[in-house]
C-alpha cells in the first residue's frame, strides 16, 4: 500500500504514521513543515520520502508526483483555534486542502481528510454529522471557520459520495507537545502537576456550568488512527463522520485522573479565561456517533481513564 500523508510529522499524523508501520505499512510520502519539536515526533518512524509542504504543492501543480497512491490522508493544518490571520489560516486549511482535493480526483485516488468538532461552535445540543444539517453550522473561531468552509465545498460539489472527512473531538495522546498552548488539557495539566504540584483550569462565565465543570468529548489518538485505518479497510464508505467517544467529561474529572495516576494530591486553580477565547469558548461537546456505527465501526473506544494512566506512562518515559 502507498499513502501520501500530510501533517505527518504532527501529533495525530505522527501517531498515524506509527500505526500504520505496525501494519507493515512504510510506503508513505510525509509532507509537513518540519521544526525542532516535530522532527522527533518522526523518530523511528519508517516512510519512503519527505516533502516541505510548499514543496509538495509546486511538484502535483507541475504533475510531478507519481500518480499511483492507494490513498491521500490529508492531517496537514493550521490547528491554532486563537488564530486571527485570515489570510494565512484560510490559505493553510481550505486552499491547501482544495488542490489535494483536486489531486486526488485528477488521480482517482481516495481521500480522507481531517475537520474538526470546532465546525459546531458553540451548539451544545446537536452535534450531528448529518451533511443536510452542515449549512446550519455557526463556528466562532477562524479555525473552525477554515474546516467548515472545506466541508461545505465537499458536500456543495457532491464529493461527500466520493470522500471521507472526520470531524476530530478532542485528542489526546503521544507526540503532541509541539503543540504548545494548543495541546490537550491533559498534556499541559501533567506538565503543570510536575512543575507546580497544581492545575490550572479556566473559570466558568456561565452559571449553568461551575468552574472547571465544563465538559469536553476526549478521543485518545490511537482510537483516532484506528477510525482512519476503518475507513482505508473500507474503500466503499464515505462522507463526513464525527470522531469522538460519545462520552463528555469535565475538567474536573480530568484534574481528579491526573492527581490519582501521578500519585500526588489535587489542587486545582481557577484562572481567568483570555478575552479572545471567551466569544468562542465550547462549554460542552459529545460526538454523535451513530453514523459511524452504522458504517460498520464496532471498536469500543479507550476510556478516559485507562486512557490518561497510558498516556502518564508514556509523559514520565520523557522525564527519565
Amino acid at each position: 500500500m502507498r499513502i501520501i500523508l500530510t501533517g505527518g510529522a504532527g501529533f495525530i499524523g505522527s501517531c498515524l504514521l506509527k500505526y500504520l508501520n505496525e501494519k507493515g505499512i512504510r510506503d508513505i510520502l510525509i509532507v509537513d513543515n518540519l521544526n525542532d519539536e516535530k522532527e522527533k515526533n518522526l523518530k523511528n518512524r519508517k516512510y519512503c520520502c519527505y516533502y516541505q509542504k510548499e514543496e509538495f504543492i509546486q511538484k502535483i501543480e507541475e504533475k510531478k508526483i507519481d500518480k499511483k497512491f492507494d490513498f491521500i490522508i490529508h492531517l496537514g493544518a493550521c490547528t491554532n483555534t486563537r488564530e486571527i490571520n485570515v489570510e494565512y489560516i484560510i490559505k493553510n486549511n481550505f486552499i491547501y486542502s482544495k488542490k489535494l482535493a483536486f489531486f486526488s480526483l485528477e488521480n482517482d485516488i481516495p481521500f480522507i481528510y481531517a475537520s474538526s468538532a470546532s465546525t459546531y461552535g458553540r451548539e451544545e445540543k446537536n452535534f450531528s454529522d448529518d451533511e443536510k444539517n452542515i449549512e446550519n453550522l455557526i463556528p466562532t473561531n477562524l479555525y473552525g471557520l477554515s474546516k467548515h468552509i472545506f466541508d461545505l465545498w465537499v458536500v456543495n460539489n457532491k464529493l461527500n459520495d466520493r470522500f471521507v472527512g472526520l470531524k476530530f473531538f478532542n485528542v489526546y495522546g503521544p507526540n503532541e507537545e509541539h503543540k504548545k498552548d494548543m495541546r490537550s488539557v491533559i498534556s499541559k495539566g501533567y506538565r503543570q502537576i510536575k512543575e507546580k504540584g497544581k492545575i490550572r483550569l479556566f473559570k466558568s462565565y456561565r452559571e449553568e456550568y461551575k468552574d472547571g465543570e465544563q465538559r469536553r468529548d476526549f478521543i485518545y489518538v490511537f482510537d483516532v488512527c484506528d477510525v482512519i485505518w476503518f475507513f482505508i479497510e473500507n474503500k466503499d464508505k464515505s462522507g463526513i463522520y464525527n470522531v469522538g467517544t460519545g462520552k463528555a467529561t469535565s475538567f474536573n474529572e480530568i484534574a481528579e485522573l491526573l492527581f490519582k495516576y501521578m500519585g500526588l494530591k489535587k489542587e486545582i486553580e481557577y484562572i481567568d479565561m483570555p478575552e479572545d477565547v471567551k466569544n468562542h469558548y465550547q462549554y460542552f461537546t459529545r460526538a454523535d456517533i451513530e453514523k459511524l456505527r452504522k458504517a460498520g465501526y464496532k471498536k469500543n473506544f479507550t476510556d478516559i481513564e485507562e486512557g490518561i494512566k497510558e498516556y502518564i506512562k508514556y509523559l514520565n518515559s520523557l522525564q527519565v
